[in-house]
């Protein structure tokens, strides 16, 4: 491996600072190596004549390894790594907690909901696809515009990321990674869909665990061992030194917590998880899943620690540079290659994920329950989730290469996922939740949402007031529905009502102050209002058997194998 040092040239960084570089030889075997062999692994699952169910969820019947791992694998996404580090290196001991903690009980919060949405629907393929027969089509067509939305988001931050990454590390260009990744991951996705997703996840996620266990220790022993403790902690402010800063919770542990239950409710990805994993195996998957990624992340969220500790600088102050400046500046070459596949895994098995995530809904929630009417021909409906990530990709690689602001997009997939999560969780529960109070609630909740959060309206007086009181219910509502999915409906109606009559003297005259947290329990607490008025005026009652009477597989009957040596192949799951 032959290495360089090379002025950067990256938007952010000083002229004449130092980036090392791998050689383009070296990036190119590393690039081509790692979806190569990601590409040959997809091929032994592939069939000549795929089923629709398979292609989206694997017929439901997944095993507990691949599942828990292509879990674990789909939400360390690049995000994780930047994001995870600069919390370490903003906040102190408290920020890489945050983040790694708040992120895996978003994968935990799901489950008791889980077993829910398959007890319902056994065959479920989106969670859209619940609703339209829950409810209808304004429903379903609400979660799928905001999944698609969010979905695409990823996909395009995920294709930056890769561009960024061999832009810092390599000779190439920002549009060579770009086109690289995109090309890449579409090679080994395409045909297979979501199986080949969830197979390479796992190889993708031992890579990374791998890399991690080296880079980590590697870094730390680097910079001065157990002893950068000692030297290190008068560098950090006494907020940044500890566990319980009221600054943490308040700007990223709060508002990172209100919108990753959010996340695990609008998010495809994960939905997709949980509709294909066998129903014995929900509750170990998850729970697997949740121990993975906390302790992971917040692994990564200790490099930012310890660039504080160690007093290093970001270049020009872009937190986003950290890690990739320390890797340059702590790491072997060889060390270097091994980060370099690690963040290529970490970005690629999350925008697999995103392209098995928009396809699925495309097949259901747009072609299967509305352009055909519930009676999709099968044929047709693969080849319009194949056409979907071949578009999906091309929009992703062209907005990418814009290198457009997507801050202000990620804000509003997060609040509109935000406004659904109550509508969705009591639609699955409650009787009475008609299809009127659900398309209303996500309204009003994502109209109050914009108004607070970029202070359309002046936050003063008595409307000031008023979104704190929002706020404040919103607060009950987070806090009784992880009570209600754990410990049942008394539970959480109790501590919900408490949280919130608990949060609104002290929220008064406070939240105002902090405008991301406010408008996020706004929009929980907005949704919940309207919805439950709106319901109680209804005397209709929703039979849920109907749920599952209504959704079901779109091809009863597996291909059959053309070729002896396809019936032979191995498989470590049922996919």
């Amino acid at each position: 491996m032959r290495s360089c040092v090379v002025p950067a040239t990256l938007e952010g960084y000083k002229k004449g600072d130092a980036v090392f570089q791998l050689s383009l030889t070296t990036v190119l075997l590393l690039l081509v190596g790692f979806y190569g062999l990601t590409f040959l692994v997809s091929l032994r699952i592939g069939r000549k004549q795929e089923n629709v169910d398979s292609y989206m969820v694997s017929n439901n019947s997944v095993g507990f390894g691949m599942s828990a791992s292509s879990m674990t694998a789909t939400w360390i996404w690049a995000a994780s790594f930047y994001a995870a580090a600069s919390a370490g290196y903003k906040y102190g001991l408290s920020g890489a907690l945050h983040y790694g903690f708040w992120g895996a009980l978003m994968i935990l919060f799901i489950y008791p909901f889980g077993r829910r949405f398959r007890q319902l629907a056994p065959k479920a393929h989106t969670l859209g696809e619940i609703m339209h027969a829950r409810h209808g089509r304004s429903s379903q067509m609400i979660l799928a515009g905001s999944n698609i939305l969010g979905s695409g988001i990823s996909l395009m931050v995920n294709f930056t990321a890769a561009g960024a990454l061999v832009e810092v590390l390599s000779p190439l260009s920002f549009i060579h990674g770009v086109l690289i990744a995109g090309i890449g991951v579409l090679s080994y996705t395409l045909w297979s869909g979501f199986r080949s997703s969830i197979l390479t996840d796992f190889g993708q996620l031992i890579a990374m665990i791998l890399a991690a266990i080296i880079i980590i220790p590697m870094i730390f022993f680097q910079l001065g061992g157990p002893e950068l403790f000692t030297t290190g902690m008068s560098r950090l402010t006494p907020e940044q030194a500890s566990f319980y800063s009221p600054t943490a919770i308040l700007e990223q542990g709060a508002p990172y917590f209100v919108a990753v239950l959010a996340y695990a409710i609008g998010n495809q990805t994960i939905a997709q998880r949980l509709f294909a994993v066998r129903e014995d195996l929900i509750k170990p998957t998850f729970i697997t899943a949740t121990l993975g990624y906390g302790a992971i992340v917040i692994g990564l969220g200790m490099l930012g620690l310890l660039a504080l500790l160690a007093g290093v600088q970001p270049i020009d102050g872009n937190l986003n540079n950290l890690i990739p400046q320390m890797a340059s500046s702590y790491l072997p070459p060889f060390v270097i290659g091994l980060f370099f596949i690690m963040v290529i895994g970490s970005l690629s098995s999350t925008a697999d994920s995103d392209l098995s995530a928009l396809s699925a809904i495309v097949m259901t929630d747009v072609y299967g329950k509305n352009l055909a009417k519930g009676k999709p021909n099968p044929t047709v409906m693969l080849w319009v989730g194949r056409l979907t990530m071949i578009v999906a990709t091309m929009v992703g690689v062209i907005f990418a290469s814009l290198k457009l602001d997507i801050l202000t997009m990620l804000i509003f997939v997060g609040a509109l996922w935000g406004a659904i999560v109550f509508p969705v969780i009591a639609s699955m529960f409650w009787d009475r939740v008609t299809n009127k109070a659900f398309t209303w609630a996500v309204i009003a909740a994502f109209t109050l949402f914009l108004i607070s959060r970029f202070e359309l309206l002046p936050l003063q007086g008595v409307l000031a007031v008023f979104f704190e009181l929002c706020a404040s219910i919103g607060g009950g509502v987070v806090i009784g529905l992880m009570a209600f999915g754990f410990f049942g409906r008394t539970v959480g109606i109790v501590l919900g009502t408490l949280t919130a009559l608990g949060l609104a003297p002290f929220a008064v005259g406070f939240l105002r102050d902090y405008p991301v947290l406010l408008s996020s329990l706004t929009a929980y607490g907005t949704s919940m209002v309207v919805c439950v008025a709106i319901s109680l005026r209804s005397q209709e009652r929703f039979d849920f058997d109907h749920i599952g009477e209504r959704v079901v597989a779109f091809q009863t009957t597996q291909p059959v194998s053309t070729t002896k040596e396809e019936e032979n192949i191995p498989c470590p799951v049922s996919l």
